[in-house]
């Protein structure tokens, strides 16, 4: 019982710590693939290695944290505010060419952060061809241009 409550507590811990940290620093997997990957593999490990972590402990504790991910998932599927509040929502920081600078200041973000995705992307080279940046939920940032004056 107490690899269970260890793993539930060291779940919800580093599903809080990455929450604070920001979605930037997760741009390629969601916040609960990162904090799933992250504990299995140490609990595996630690298995592995064997330092006073039997095969059946190891496994009673990847068991828990599968759990626990399905049992979010479902929460998030049948309440969306809860989804809302656990991955948060896609954060317009660029409108019409004009930075929102209290959005880049929330998400943590630059505005060269901004361009760079912007021409990574899409080729563009001013702040005025950008008619919204987006930055999702995962972290990347979405470019959408303005229609262009051909």
């Amino acid at each position: 019982m107490d690899a269970v409550l260890r793993a539930a507590v060291l779940y919800v811990a580093l599903l809080l710590i990455f929450k604070v940290a920001g979605r930037q620093s997760l741009s390629e997997l969601t916040l609960f693939d990162f904090v799933l990957l992250l504990i299995i593999g140490e609990a595996s490990q630690q298995a592995l290695l064997g330092e006073d972590f039997s095969l059946t402990n190891s496994i009673l504790v990847v068991s828990t944290l599968v759990a626990i991910d399905v049992a979010l998932t479902m929460v998030k599927r049948r309440w969306p505010k809860a989804d809302l509040w656990l991955e948060g929502a896609p954060l317009i920081v660029v409108e019409q060419g004009v930075p929102l600078e209290s959005r880049l200041k929330e998400a943590r973000l630059r505005l060269d952060d901004v361009m760079e995705s912007a021409r990574e992307k899409h080729g563009l080279e001013r702040l005025d061809q950008i008619k919204y940046a987006i930055v999702e939920r995962n972290g990347k940032i979405s470019i959408i241009p303005a229609a262009s004056d051909a």
